[in-house]
């Protein structure tokens, strides 16, 4: 442990190193599993989990709800969240792209990646 901090309460001992909640990791996680299953980059079938809507002005892929209840521990729980990400982030055209939209939003917004009211349907 880094001496320096060590009396810290948790929260700011993560915010001075810098480091994501558990919760932020377990969406940053789920986020970046959506982004493989669309761009085909994992053995899931998209159309066994997620069912979409492109938005033609905008061009961006939403997810809708798949009424699918088996998938509520992994679907239902990221769909706001997705449908929440800026065009740029959804877009994105490799993984390493998403993931520093994912870091970049984390940054540029005092709640990070938690969406607690986001995430709620």
């Amino acid at each position: 442990m880094i001496p320096e901090i060590k009396d810290l309460p948790y929260m700011e001992r993560l915010h001075q190193l810098n480091l994501w909640t558990l919760e932020e990791r377990r969406t940053r996680t789920d986020l970046i599993e959506v982004y493989k299953i669309i761009h085909g980059l994992t053995t899931v079938k998209c159309k066994s989990f997620l069912n979409f809507k492109i938005i033609p002005k905008h061009e961006a892929i939403r997810i809708v709800s798949t009424g699918i209840r088996i998938s509520i521990f992994f679907t239902e729980r990221i769909i706001n969240i997705w449908n929440s990400l800026d065009e740029r982030t959804v877009t994105a055209s490799t993984l390493n792209c998403f993931k520093r939209n994912l870091e970049y939003l984390r940054n540029s917004t005092k709640i990070g990646l938690i969406w607690t009211d986001v995430a709620r349907p």
